[in-house]
């Protein structure tokens, strides 16, 4: 059974690139380190670390290996050791430019080089000591104070970044972390950037770009003048302050940001806890009561629904739906069926979850409509006689909308997915990313890239990004923090040994799933 999981902070994880736009790769033959990989895939993502009773002195473990990074006296480095010991500790010390130096801290020399030809022996720094960070997270995330321990969100009348909200709650919450010129921008949910004065502007100009500082696992986000973003005042906005040194109130926190998604069921009104504790399809229009924090368990696939009332959707007697849970257990767990534009959703007593005549939900319905293949009669599930599609069935199915991603990020197992240079397709195998804007209509999405070129397929399954008009593609969401993207010809979209973006996976499963 899952746990009740609703801020998870994400595990810092990133690449280190030299003066020479080569990553820093740990290899498993003879444990040995290069800086050689054009590309930051496994073998190139790190995790740093605190060394508890030695200050300030960091470490360097590799994901891929599980293994820490070591510099000896005469300069020989690896990545060999299973625990880490004295050779292991370095301290980072952040050049103006956004840049790290890693100095060993027991022999005080520099670590740095090309290709195969990395020591730690250098005295004094050079170009081939300066390393870049680049987050291997997935960018988009919610931003928590430390100090306030209030999440970072957009205020569009005050225009400005706050850090007042004591849940992440709506599409405002939701920050991009945008890699600019060795440095990150913080991206709004309406496409605009944090400058270090408070402002928000459209285009990522050098004062809205920050170095990034990890302290004790926490975020520091530093300005071209070296002072620190934090929360100002009593509204808690969001500026560079007067410190040059991270404190506290300087330390951030980067939070998974799970799905949060409005429901709508067949009456044409959004699912609403607005009335109370009953779960009921009554409401015009999309608000806070109307959004419900949606989790995947990755073991069962199953689903949870949490309120803006801080409840979670529970069977209850007599099949209702009440947003009363507040710990997650097998009457909380609901299993998602695609069925197209449409979802249904199976509760924990096998039943499937329906909108009775006063609109309340309830899992009391044995049926639902079944998706027809070409040419196949509208049958129900259990075996019913033919029907009309929009007679039977209509009340077990909702239009399910994802609203905190008006801008997206993908990525699969092999990289984001980008524009690929001189051309209208789509990459899938890069390390830096592109921004994609979402529309939503009955049911489907409309995706949007560069220049305002709408995704559409092509021929033999090719997926291009240049189309004058919206091609709908069908989200399903498959596992924790990924979806399915199904084309109008009913394949999925994945990657492949191509590097190329293709509508033509025939299940929603490795390849055709993509963080988002």
């Amino acid at each position: 059974m899952p746990t009740n999981g609703l801020h998870q902070v994400l595990k810092i994880q990133f690449g280190l690139v030299n003066d020479t736009d080569r990553y820093l790769t740990a290899e498993s033959f003879g444990f040995k380190v290069n800086a050689s990989a054009s590309s930051l895939k496994r073998k190139q993502i790190w995790v740093l670390e605190p060394d508890p009773g030695h200050g300030t002195a960091v470490l360097f473990r590799s994901s891929y290996l599980g293994r820490y990074l070591s510099a000896e006296e005469d300069g020989r480095v690896a990545c060999e050791a299973e625990r880490p010991g004295r050779d292991c500790r370095f301290l980072v010390l952040p050049q103006p430019d956004g840049r790290w130096v890693l100095q060993s801290e027991p022999h005080g020399r520099f670590f740095g080089g090309t290709e195969d030809r990395l020591s730690c022996f250098a005295t004094a720094i050079s170009p081939a000591e300066l390393w870049t960070v680049h987050l291997a997270i997935h960018p988009q995330a919610h931003l928590l104070s430390v100090s306030r321990r209030r999440y970072v969100h957009l205020c569009p009348q005050e225009d400005e970044m706050a850090a007042d909200g004591d849940m992440p709650w709506g599409v405002d919450a939701l920050l991009t972390l945008i890699f600019q010129s060795r440095r990150y921008c913080l991206k709004s949910c309406d496409s605009r950037y944090l400058r270090s004065d408070g402002r928000l502007v459209w285009e990522p100009e050098a004062r809205a770009c920050y170095t990034l500082e990890f302290k004790a696992g926490k975020l520091a986000f530093k300005d071209c003048d070296g002072r620190y973003l934090a929360p100002v005042g009593p509204a808690g906005t969001l500026k560079a302050g007067r410190n040059t040194r991270p404190g506290k109130d300087e330390l951030f926190e980067l939070e998974e940001s799970h799905p949060q998604v409005a429901l709508v069921a067949a009456n044409h009104r959004y699912v609403s806890v607005r009335q109370g504790i009953n779960v009921s399809a009554n409401q015009d229009e999309e608000l806070d009561h109307e959004t419900f924090l949606m989790q995947i368990d990755q073991e069962t696939k199953k689903c949870t629904f949490y309120s803006s009332t801080g409840g979670y959707w529970a069977l209850v007697t007599h099949g209702g739906i009440q947003a009363t849970a507040t710990r997650i257990s097998a009457n909380t767990m609901f299993e998602m069926e695609w069925r197209g534009r449409r979802v249904a959703l199976k509760a924990s007593n096998g039943r499937y979850v329906c909108m009775k005549k006063n609109g309340q939900l309830a899992a009391i319905s044995d049926f639902v409509v079944q998706e027809p293949g070409e040419g196949a009669p509208w049958v129900r599930a259990g075996g019913a006689q033919p029907h009309s599609p929009s007679l039977a069935g209509e009340d077990e199915e909702f239009v399910l909308k994802l609203i905190n991603r008006p801008i997206l990020v993908l990525r699969g197992p092999d990289g984001f997915v980008c524009h690929r240079r001189g051309s209208n397709q789509l990459d899938t195998n890069r390390s830096v990313y592109d921004v994609f804007h979402l529309s939503f209509s009955d049911g489907a999405y409309q995706i949007r890239g560069r220049g305002g070129g709408f995704w559409y397929t092509g021929s033999h399954g090719s997926v291009c990004s240049d189309g004058e008009r919206a091609e709908d593609f069908l989200f399903e969401f498959r596992e924790r923090g990924r979806l399915a993207i199904r084309a109008r010809s009913g394949k999925y979209l994945r990657g492949g040994a191509s590097g190329l973006l293709r509508a033509d996976a025939d299940a929603p499963a490795g390849v055709a799933l993509w963080e988002y």
